[in-house]
């Protein structure tokens, strides 16, 4: 069974032969996270593209927590744009998610401080083979030489949002440049389903890398 998107985004970044979460990805995985879940309430009907903002389409909320959360940022009476829904609680979104996926035994995760200061987490898989057919999934829609319209939209998502966070669990550079027609028509294909928010999401990991530099 699936696990929601935001969950797989997160787990997608996990290198099981090092066992520890890929670097490449650290300044932005919460914004890809969030913006995995913002795909997901999209897909599920919670969210419409109206003018190009995100209009959430019912007072209830989904069972998961971390999609509530993200969905409850949007008021029923009040869209917003997808730039806003994707940035927003950015830089406590990679916590949230992992404390989630840690109480339901998904993963573990041991707190300590390295040096004696810096407090970091030991990320481990019960199961890791799980992670290891998600991360096979993904990378089958960019190197398997499918058709792009005929590959799932969830991993269409997971793939472009991997590619765009520079998420090296799933894709080398190498590997990137040597698909670039793969990569631009699933690109195309999430911008069909879901408009707006692989831009968005270009914006906030934009914004993110441009303060690290300045």
């Amino acid at each position: 069974m699936n696990l929601p998107l935001p969950h797989e985004m997160y787990l997608l970044c996990y290198d099981v032969e090092k066992g520890r979460i890929e670097s490449s990805s650290a300044l932005v995985r919460g914004q890809l996270v969030r913006a995995a879940a913002v795909a997901d309430l999209a897909l599920a009907g919670w969210f419409r593209d109206e003018a190009g903002k995100a209009a959430r389409t019912s007072t209830e909320t989904p069972d998961d927590p971390f999609l509530a959360e993200v969905l409850d940022h949007v008021s029923p009476d009040r869209p917003r744009r997808w730039f806003t829904v994707v940035d927003h609680s950015w830089h406590t979104a990679e916590a949230t998610m992992r404390d989630l996926l840690a109480a339901t035994g998904v993963i573990t995760a041991d707190r300590r401080r390295a040096l004696g200061l810096f407090p970091v987490h030991d990320i481990a898989l019960p199961d890791p083979e799980r992670v290891r057919l998600l991360q096979g999934r993904v990378r089958d829609a960019v190197l398997g030489g499918h058709d792009p319209a005929g590959i799932a939209i969830e991993d269409a998502v997971l793939a472009t949002f991997a590619l765009q966070g520079d998420v090296r669990t799933a894709f080398s550079p190498k590997e990137r440049r040597a698909h670039r027609d793969v990569v631009r028509s699933l690109a195309d294909r999430v911008d069909s389903d879901l408009p707006g928010l692989r831009k968005a999401l270009d914006y906030s990991i934009a914004a993110r890398r441009a303060g690290a530099t300045s």
